[in-house]
């Protein structure tokens, strides 16, 4: 086990400098990340697995390869179909075959495994070629693969992927029918099917790329792929919403996945074949499933770390195979810009009724009429419709006044339930009263102030800061919790950002302000090296709390989710509303109830949203800030101020039991201490 170990781990690092050979740099330089690091990070997953694999990965932009035995013939299981799919489109165009040609299923046609046809369909049931292909790649109907092989004869997938230089890609026999073998020992040797992961990736690439067939047949094969069922092998630890076209293939000891994973960075084509598995179970934590997935997600990171957001040039074009909620908002608005409306059903599928809605626009709009929705046809199309009721006019939401109650009986006594809490004079900063005020613990979104308060101390420095636009990155937009909802690609300015931010709390623009501003805050020209732009800017957090005077309070990130170590004082939040309250941009936005803004995509579209105030004190007169904050360790936290007369006050309530009970007790604080003389 040991020499198997140490030759794994030398043939790794082979690959890497194969790769550094090929992508035609030293050491492999990809987006700040050497190629040598991708070979790292993957070697200890590769050592780990108790198998056999043998990987191939190919970002398509830029070039950069990654290899590991990519270049061993190893069996396919159902992956074989990938190369059956191109042979019949080939054969199409070349006038051979008849996709729309009927086929009849017949008693003997039917075989065991993956599919629906044996289990579902009667004999005598016809449909055409074109649906076994279908049917073919999306459940990877073993019946429909053989009625497909039937129409195009078995020799012939060999045929063609030799003369397009895959020698080693074989369909040896047709599925559960051994006796048709055309290749005896190689079938004894692999099974149905053999390939190599670097075959693999060049003849997805030639897909993409529209040189492997007519652009027609590449665009169709590109929907079968999308249509691919299987989401637990390449998919499963992608983040959501990332698309992937791809060929899964499984049997007892093999479990293999090739596809092109869609990431801003570019598409990334990746190829992991496993064999003699030790891990044999028909289960989702099956461990060559899990070795797919994680190879999957490393080489995505990969090539998109953050602060890489998606250019215009690759989300500009929205066509046929289309997921998600943009495809909703494009079916809502195509729904309100055409009459009649065609009546589509905002489910974020680009299937062909949505297609036929977009050719139907663009005719009547005199645009090029290709059935895809690019650069022109989403300026025609306008500001989208995001909801099934139209959101406002952003200036109609903002030109709103929200009705507010009557002010606090200033004589109630305080009835408080919080963990912690403290009282300071706004004017001054100093703590008049409190209770466990130095205590450390975790404050949720209450973070988000220091990350206003470094950004807007910029802002006051050099008001242009306000204009910059902010592009979220796939790390931004992935950040959980609550959001302001921009996605990849999106870009908004900083003065827009701000109130998203602010007022839903959203983790993701914290985020995006931190890889923003980053590089700017950062310490030294030797940080800025050796730190990423976030890390810079939580450095940048950390330094301010302590010029502040925020003895006992310390910045893991620049949101508030839960992180070990990630703590300050009610006293400490106190001394940072006060020196924020300084700045009359941020009172402005912490004391704005409701926003709404345009947001610009990638490609030009453009879409409304409405930010609201998680603050529910903003709804009585005398209060008017600042933040709130909820996690399940930090409990529900507020921080506001106040006024009455010509006093004013902070109060900072910290470990609420529930939203409701925070609220409660900062009413019950103020009224007393409205009562007391300092």
């Amino acid at each position: 086990m040991i020499a198997y170990g140490v030759r794994r781990r030398w043939l790794l690092r082979l690959g890497i400098l194969v790769l550094g050979m090929l992508s035609g740099v030293n050491g492999g330089s990809v987006y700040g990340a050497s190629a040598e690091a991708l070979g790292e990070r993957l070697e200890p997953v590769l050592a780990a697995h108790r198998g056999k694999v043998a990987v191939a990965i190919k970002h398509l932009d830029n070039g950069a390869e990654y290899r590991y035995k990519a270049d061993e013939a190893m069996p396919t299981a159902s992956l074989i179909k990938l190369a059956v799919l191109v042979t019949a489109y080939r054969l199409a165009d070349a006038g051979t075959l008849d996709l729309h040609r009927a086929v009849v299923l017949k008693p003997e046609d039917k075989v065991p495994g993956s599919g629906v046809l044996s289990s579902h369909f009667s004999p005598g049931a016809q449909f055409s070629v074109l649906d076994a292909i279908r049917l073919m790649i999306a459940f990877s109907d073993n019946t429909a693969t053989n009625l497909v092989l039937d129409q195009i004869g078995l020799p012939t997938t060999a045929q063609t992927m030799e003369q397009l230089g895959f020698a080693n890609t074989k369909i040896h026999a047709k599925v559960y029918r051994g006796d048709t073998s055309i290749f005896p020992e190689r079938s004894k040797q692999f099974g149905l099917g053999s390939t190599t992961p670097a075959e693999m990736v060049r003849l997805l690439e030639q897909i993409h790329r529209h040189q492997v067939a007519s652009d027609a047949a590449c665009e169709a094969m590109m929907g079968h792929l999308f249509a691919c069922e299987d989401k637990d092998l390449l998919m499963r630890d992608l983040p959501p919403g990332t698309k992937c076209a791809h060929k899964t293939g499984a049997v007892t000891a093999v479990r293999t996945d090739a596809g092109i994973i869609f990431a801003p960075s570019g598409p990334i084509a990746v190829c992991v074949m496993t064999d003699d598995n030790q891990d044999k179970r028909w289960v989702r934590d099956n461990a060559a499933e899990v070795l797919c997935g994680k190879i999957g997600r490393i080489a995505y990171d990969h090539f998109n770390p953050p602060g890489i957001a998606a250019t215009p040039q690759q989300q500009a074009t929205v066509g046929l195979g289309a997921e998600g909620p943009l495809v909703e908002a494009l079916q809502r608005t195509l729904n309100a810009r055409l009459s009649p409306s065609p009546e589509l059903g905002a489910d974020g599928d680009f299937g062909p009724v949505t297609r036929d809605a977009v050719l139907r626009f663009q005719r009547e709009q005199k645009l090029p009429v290709t059935g895809e929705v690019d650069v022109a046809t989403w300026t025609a199309l306008g500001t989208l419709v995001t909801e099934d009721a139209p959101l406002p006019d952003p200036a109609t939401v903002n030109a709103q006044v929200l009705p507010r109650e009557p002010p606090d009986d200033p004589q109630a006594a305080p009835l408080v339930t919080c963990r912690a809490w403290a009282i300071a004079d706004a004017r001054t900063g100093q703590v008049l009263w409190g209770k466990n005020e130095r205590a450390k613990l975790d404050i949720a979104s209450t973070t988000k102030i220091m990350t206003a308060y470094l950004v807007l101390r910029l802002a006051e420095q050099d008001p242009r800061v306000l204009e910059e636009e902010v592009i979220f990155s796939a790390r931004a937009a992935d950040t959980t919790g609550s959001a302001a909802g921009l996605r990849a690609g999106e870009k908004v300015t900083v003065r827009e950002l701000l109130y998203g931010l602010l007022l839903p709390s959203g983790n993701d623009a914290a985020t995006a302000f931190a890889e923003h501003f980053g590089p700017r805050l950062a310490q030294s020209e030797a940080d800025t090296r050796a730190l990423d732009a976030y890390a810079c800017f939580i450095a940048a957090m950390n330094r301010t709390a302590t010029e502040l005077g925020m003895r006992d309070t310390l910045y893991r990130n620049p949101h508030g989710m839960t992180e070990e170590g990630h703590v300050s004082t009610a006293a400490d939040l106190a001394l940072l509303t006060h020196a924020a309250e300084k700045l009359p941009l941020f009172h402005d936005y912490t004391s704005t109830r409701q926003h709404g803004c345009t947001i610009s995509g990638p490609g030009g579209y453009q879409r409304n949203v409405v930010w609201k105030n998680t603050n529910h004190l903003l709804g009585i007169e005398g209060y008017d800030g600042v933040k709130t904050g909820t996690t399940g360790a930090a409990g529900a936290c507020l921080v506001s101020t106040g006024q009455r007369g010509d006093r004013s006050l902070i109060v900072v309530v910290l470990g609420g039991a529930t939203s409701d009970s925070r609220y409660v007790d900062t009413r019950n604080l103020f009224r007393w201490a409205w009562s007391q003389t300092p």
